[in-house]
């Protein structure tokens, strides 16, 4: 096994994830970076449940509110970035801690982009408007502009192919081509997870708990002061959507708090469809004992967990 460690925390939204990292950075002396792709955003501090300036202050936290919903910042640049960020960190730590919600966004910095992300619908949306307003040459171009290689293997008169590998290209911003390999990246690193879980009805609970938080502390505010920039990618996430159409006067407030709920719900639940793949996470309820937790996970690294 690798001398350098990534203890990567997962689980579902509102579960604990924050708490456990800080505890463990704490406790290894090392530092957190996190991988939540809806925490990246300066203006989107409530709606994503930034940790708090105590939490923040009490380790080093690193890609937290580091950009501006207005910059275009992909998974590949991500990707990018962690990886120099660890090179940097393990001079002087053999642990480093990684948290976040965003299932591609670790898997990019562990594995490297060897599956195809998950691209939200108004970029596919975008591309065809572009088709029916300036012809399959306008996306040919940019093809051949962003990804040469896949460009002399596709079918050019395919607007389904040419459409599918510019969306991935600008969702992602890395080209096509660099998704179709077999082999994942290799690592300095081995990766350690650990996955907090509790029984549906406490998750559902906690979630719901934390969205009246939100509301409590600012989220209408929030997002009244994004709402000029509602249709940006960033924005394009649960918590601002449904008070986006409330602003429109589509829905009530109390129908918008409650899609809230209903949608982070569902959003747990593909969390957990999405780790459930994943044989190597050391699972620990969300009230276990930490002296527990650390004792499993250095069981783990030594190899016997």
């Amino acid at each position: 096994m690798k001398s350098k460690k990534l203890i990567v925390v997962v689980g579902p939204t509102a579960i604990g994830k924050t708490k456990l990292a800080i505890a463990l950075a704490e406790y290894f002396k090392t530092q957190i970076i996190s991988s939540d792709s809806r925490q990246f955003f300066k203006e989107m501090r409530i709606g994503t449940a930034v940790p708090s300036e105590e939490e923040l202050a009490s380790v080093p936290h690193h890609f937290i509110q580091h950009t501006s919903i207005e910059q275009s910042y992909s998974v590949g640049d991500f990707e990018k970035d962690a990886i120099n960020l660890l090179e940097e960190l393990y001079k002087d730590n053999d642990y480093v801690i990684m948290v976040g919600g965003s299932g591609l966004y670790t898997d990019a910095v562990i594995h490297g982009l060897d599956t195809f992300p998950e691209v939200p619908p108004n970029i596919r949306k975008e591309l065809n408007t572009t088709l029916e307003q300036n012809g399959i040459e306008s996306l040919q171009k940019e093809l051949f502009e962003k990804d040469p290689v896949y460009y002399q293997k596709v079918d050019l008169m395919n607007p389904h192919r040419v459409i599918r590998a510019l969306e991935v290209i600008r969702h992602s911003g890395k080209p096509f081509s660099s998704f179709l390999r077999k082999d994942a990246e290799k690592r300095s690193f081995d990766a350690v997870y650990v996955g907090i879980t509790a029984e549906r009805e406490i998750i559902y609970e906690r979630i719901n708990l934390r969205v009246d938080e939100m509301i409590k502390h600012g989220l209408l505010e929030e997002a009244k002061s994004l709402y000029n920039h509602r249709k940006l990618n960033a924005l394009q996430t649960v918590g601002y959507k449904e008070l986006f159409r409330f602003l429109d006067e589509e829905i009530t407030l109390d129908f918008a708090i409650s899609e809230i709920k209903k949608n982070t719900r569902r959003f747990a639940k593909r969390q957990l469809t999405w780790l459930r793949k994943n044989p190597d996470i050391l699972w620990v309820p969300y009230d276990a004992d930490f002296k527990e937790i650390v004792s499993q996970i250095n069981s783990k690294i030594d190899g016997h967990g």
